[in-house]
């Protein structure tokens, strides 16, 4: 089994120089694809000049994360894909633990490896570190990382588990799963898309896992870091699309009630510190959450009818709780996950 990496890139040339190297080199038994989101630099250029054996897919404008992918993976043809950052650094031999994981288990539709930060290479990184879970209020969080309390990696998660959601930044995908389900929602344009994606994916009777012995190493903040108010309001919106699609218990108006109280307390804090363009950038998600709540019921439909699992259950836990008034700061004090 050859799988496709994707790499989406747009005005990335810097990021490309470092990190496509890297997934050259590891990945010479599959097929890497780069999927440019019309860049106005020179990425398409460069990378057909050092590295010919890249398939090049040129989107004609930006489409996001959700829309960039869905685009480009209509030109591939693997069966396994790999949705990678372009600022990722991969390490000998992560793929074909997943080629293994993929042939083995058909269920599997989505899995991730180890991520680790670039930068302080001991450490997991924020985007979705040892793999991820969803608590009741939706909220989602990871092994190795909770809110921004990041854990060092010592071998504590070096355990192949099932997850509720992978990282998108190194995201392997059974294409007939994903296209199953519906494909990436672009509505969502960047910001926990790949969170609904796995979300719907579990409806459906398929595997998300972790697999440890692929090991990545990610930059992260390569296409909006935390300071940015646009990631904040990406964040606040994109979570309560994923509660009224996918939450299908009978509880999940509450669930939807709650969260939106919590987001009012976020934005207060923001407005005491003095941070008015995240403070704004929530006000603007709930309205913008409210002006499409007609659509996103319609898509709650259309995942029910084809949901084979009853009702998922998320973690019964409040992370918040946890985190901010308990002072728990890594996942393993927890405790047992049920």
């Amino acid at each position: 089994m050859k799988i496709g990496i994707v790499i989406l890139n747009w005005n990335g040339i810097e990021l490309l120089k470092t990190y496509l190297p890297s997934v050259v080199q590891h990945s010479k038994e599959h097929v890497v694809y780069l999927a440019d989101n019309a860049s106005t630099d020179a990425s398409i250029e460069w990378t057909a000049a050092n590295y010919p054996e890249v398939k090049i897919i040129a989107m004609e404008q930006n489409l996001g994360y959700a829309g960039g992918y869905n685009t480009a993976l209509k030109s591939v043809t693997e069966e396994v894909v790999c949705l990678l950052n372009s600022d990722v650094a991969v390490t000998s031999g992560w793929c074909d633990i997943m080629v293994a994981r993929f042939e083995k288990d058909p269920k599997l539709a989505a899995c991730q490896p180890k991520i680790l930060d670039d930068k302080k290479k001991e450490f997991f990184e924020y985007a979705g570190a040892a793999g991820g879970f969803i608590d009741r209020y939706a909220y989602p969080y990871c092994r190795g990382r909770l809110f921004d309390s990041i854990e060092k990696d010592r071998g504590q998660y070096n355990d192949v588990v099932d997850l509720d959601w992978a990282s998108g930044a190194c995201l392997f995908l059974r294409k007939q799963a994903y296209l199953k389900v519906g494909r990436l929602d672009e509505d969502y344009f960047a910001h926990q898309e790949e969170v609904d994606l796995c979300w719907r994916l579990r409806h459906a009777g398929f595997v998300i896992s972790y697999e440890p012995q692929s090991v990545v190493y990610h930059l992260g903040g390569g296409t909006l870091n935390n300071l940015n108010p646009r990631k904040s309001f990406y964040n606040f919106r994109n979570c309560l699309y994923n509660i009224v699609k996918n939450d299908h218990s009978s509880l999940w108006l509450g669930v939807l009630v709650m969260r939106m109280l919590l987001d009012g307390i976020a934005a207060l804090k923001f407005l005491s510190n003095l941070k008015l363009a995240h403070f704004s950038a929530v006000l603007h998600a709930h309205f913008y959450f409210y002006m499409h709540l007609g659509s996103l019921l319609k898509k709650r439909k259309e995942i029910k009818a084809f949901a084979k699992v009853g009702q998922l259950k998320n973690n019964d836990l409040s992370i918040v709780y946890q985190h901010f008034i308990k002072g728990i700061m890594n996942y393993q004090k927890l405790g047992k996950i049920t």
